[in-house]
């Protein structure tokens, strides 16, 4: 996302002119709307990010779901102790970053320097949760069927 969009909504968030959900809502609207670059929306970045997901799923987290959009990425893991969330959220992101670049042919910051994180709270909200991401492409209108999204947890479930 543009800088000055995320600054702007912070600095709402920051004097409670809006909620931190009212926030996030916000950001997930803008992505889902398909605003900036986009680079995951060739099938060869979105297949780097993809495979950065899936190196260490067994050993350092366990891959739940995932869902690699046109300009943002979903994940849903279980870490394993000693690999904090940070240090995996990381670890994507200097390595898809430093391919996608390669590939791309371009330099600098390829992904924005925050992420949002959440702790599933039950049963319910795993379930509520691996749905919102399995079905995001759906939501954005990209796809009938999130089935048909081919860098998703889902596709790779039902086959």
């Amino acid at each position: 996302m543009p800088a000055d969009v995320v600054r702007n909504l912070e600095e709402q968030a920051h004097s409670r002119y809006i909620t931190d959900t009212q926030k996030r809502r916000r950001i997930e609207t803008y992505m889902d709307a398909g605003y900036g670059a986009c680079w995951l929306r060739q099938p060869e970045i979105a297949e780097i990010v993809q495979q950065s997901l899936w190196y260490f799923d067994g050993k350092r987290y366990r891959l739940l779901a995932w869902c690699v959009m046109p300009n943002h990425v979903h994940v849903v893991i279980e870490t394993f102790n000693g690999y904090p969330l940070y240090k995996i959220v990381q670890s994507w992101k200097s390595y898809s970053a430093q391919k996608a670049n390669k590939r791309l042919g371009r330099h600098g910051a390829f992904w924005h320097r925050d992420y949002f994180d959440r702790y599933v709270r039950n049963a319910e909200h795993y379930e509520r949760l691996i749905f919102y991401v399995e079905h995001n492409p759906v939501k954005a209108g990209l796809v009938h069927r999130a089935e048909e999204w081919l860098f998703s947890s889902v596709h790779y479930r039902t086959g």
